[in-house]
């Protein structure tokens, strides 16, 4: 039986540099991204996974994400997207889809499947990543990890309030919001 090993909370993130799809704008299109521009930047990573381009379940994500870009980065959050596809599918999706047109974060690129390997994350037939999501703070520590079937879009709001109950650094109870009190101790 295949066994999955996903790397979890408080395992170092893995270092990458990889091609991520940045814009549409020719000859601006692509660029190398590494673990270590959020760490350097003194920023959160929050980092989800999707299986496949040019699928169903995917866009819906991919624009949610988008949608919610602002209030990542009003939490000083890098927000990465990530597949196994090369950059080039990346930036024929993005084309060709009007959803994911205007995205304002990289689509990483990890054609060699060593990134999705060291992370675990691979589904053992297709060898395509879960939808997975890192969260994993300024110094490179995964602090939270969100693992779904292959079939099973995320809840993008949860993977924020996560985010700032992270960056809180307090007890925070069951369904706490932002703004919330805390728990005591």
């Amino acid at each position: 039986m295949y066994q999955n090993r996903v790397l979890s909370v408080g395992a170092e993130f893995p270092a990458f540099a990889k091609k991520a799809v940045v814009s549409l704008e020719r000859d601006q299109e692509f660029r190398t991204i590494t673990e270590q521009e959020h760490r350097d930047n003194d920023q959160w990573l929050v980092m989800f996974w999707w299986p496949k381009d040019f699928t169903f379940v995917c866009p819906t994500e991919i624009a949610e994400f988008n949608k919610n870009y602002d209030e990542f980065r009003d939490r000083d959050a890098q927000l990465i997207g990530a597949s196994t596809d090369s950059e080039f599918v990346h930036a024929a999706w993005r084309r060709d889809h009007d959803d994911l047109r205007g995205l304002r974060f990289p689509m990483l690129a990890d054609t060699s499947k060593s990134l999705a390997e060291d992370l675990g994350i691979l589904s053992e037939e297709e060898k395509v990543a879960y939808r997975v999501t890192y969260i994993v703070d300024p110094q490179g520590i995964i602090r939270w990890v969100s693992v779904n079937d292959l079939n099973v879009g995320r809840n993008v709001a949860e993977v924020l309030r996560v985010l700032d109950a992270l960056q809180t650094d307090e007890l925070c109870p069951c369904n706490w919001k932002k703004g919330e009190a805390t728990l005591t101790v």
